[in-house]
Parts: C-alpha cells; structure tokens; sequence
C-alpha cells in the first residue's frame, strides 16, 4: 500500500510587496524624525493633572494585556517547539517538520533580536524623561543620546514583538492553506496593534518605536521562510512511504 504525503509546491512572491511595503514605512519613519509626532501622540495619553499615563498602573492593561497576553504567546511558542521535535519521531507530524522549523526559527528570531538591540540604542522610554515626570532628557531615534546613569531600553518595542512574531503564522501556512494564513496575517497584525497601542497608553512606547519593531518581524519571518521554506524552482516534494497491506 502506498501513501503521498507532499509539501505544495511554493507560492510565489512579490518581493515589491514583500520589500517595498517596509522599506516605504521606514523611509516614512525617518522623515518622520523631522516631526514631533512621537510626542504630541504620547500627550494623548498623559494626564497632566494626575502625572502618570492614563493606563500607567491599568491592572487589564498590565495584568492581563501584557503579562497574561505575553505567556500565552509564549506557550504557543514552547509548542512549537515540542511539534518540531516530535516530528523528527512522530510519522503524522513528519511531513510538516520544515514547516514547524520555520515558525520556531521565526519565533525566535524575531523575539530574541529585541534585547540586545535596545540594549545598542538606549532610547527613553516616554515615563522616563521630564516631559511627563522623570528625570530623562529625551533625544530622537538618530539623534544623540545626553549623558545619564540611566540609559533607555525602549527601542524597538518588546511586548509589539510578542504580537507581530506571529507573522510567522501567515508564511508558515501560506502554501499549504492561503486562505488561513490570510488570517493569520489579520490576527498578528491586529495583536500587535493592541499591544502596541496598550504599551503607549502605559508611557512605556512612543508609536515610532511599535512600527519599527514590525517592520524588523515582518523583515525577520519573510527572511526564514525564504531561508527555510521558499524553492520557487523546486515542485512539490513527494514524501512516499511503502507499507505492507495485510492479506
């Protein structure tokens, strides 16, 4: 008895959207610099009178919105794991072990890269500086960081990155089943929105910092699809196995 189990051949891919569409947003980013969007934006969402960000000390916006929400993700992502491994040793998950190893390499990649790249560019936070009642000098993005015992780790945004690394959903699945990775593009993009917007209700983000950070996860779960998934030249791999049928 024979049985085909085959991975679709790839989908193709318009790198102009792919590309283009980031590399368009980060053109608007940097002139944006030239504004001060990212401060008349954190204004919305400080009471003067109180002295705190409205969602500064919220228990849904930091409870349940960022702690709750983040190990969730996080539990999705430790599956994830576990279904790589099990398919080097379980038959029914075999034939989607490149795809697994790609959501965890996506997963990864585009979480971990968060930490030592606000660690290189020590941007405030906006509860930090003085404008809304700390004791920071606040600077741009390019420009220069004033001297302090308190450098930032602000930028890119970490909690936006739990979100929008669920881009690695929609090119996981964009093969095998567009129309539910259309969703699960809708999904990341939509989670990422929330937490960004939840973060810059708390003073911990200003809206430039949530945008760059989808920018790289976007860049990071295209580049390990390609990397891992993407063989436009190559049909679709037939993965047959022979079994004896009994008599």
């Amino acid at each position: 008895m024979v049985s085909t189990s085959a991975r679709p051949a790839p989908r193709p891919l318009n790198f102009w959207w792919c590309l283009g569409i980031p590399a368009v947003a980060a053109i608007i980013l940097v002139l944006l610099e030239l504004t001060d969007l990212d401060m008349y934006l954190a204004q919305l969402f400080y009471d003067p009178v109180a002295g705190d960000f409205i969602g500064r000390h919220s228990y849904f916006l930091e409870d349940i919105l960022h702690d709750r929400a983040k190990e969730v993700v996080i539990a999705f992502s430790v599956f994830a794991i576990f279904g790589f491994i099990g398919a080097f040793f379980i038959e029914r998950l075999k034939p989607f072990k490149r795809e697994l190893g790609c959501l965890v390499l996506s997963l990864g990649l585009a979480t971990s890269f968060v930490t030592p790249v606000k660690a290189m560019t020590a941007v405030q936070c906006p509860w930090s500086l003085e404008q809304f009642g700390g004791h920071e000098t606040y600077s741009k993005l390019m420009e220069h960081r004033p001297q302090t015992d308190k450098p930032g780790r602000c930028w890119p945004g970490g909690h936006a990155a739990t979100g929008f690394t669920l881009f690695a959903l929609f090119f996981v699945l964009r093969d095998r089943r567009p129309r539910l990775a259309k969703q699960a593009f809708i999904f990341a993009f939509a989670l990422g929105s929330v937490f960004s917007i939840s973060r810059m209700m708390q003073g911990a983000h200003f809206f430039s910092h949530n945008v760059w950070t989808a920018i790289f996860c976007w860049l990071i779960c295209l580049g390990s699809y390609y990397w891992v998934l993407y063989r436009p030249a190559v049909r679709a791999e037939a993965v047959v196995k022979t079994q004896p049928v009994s008599a």
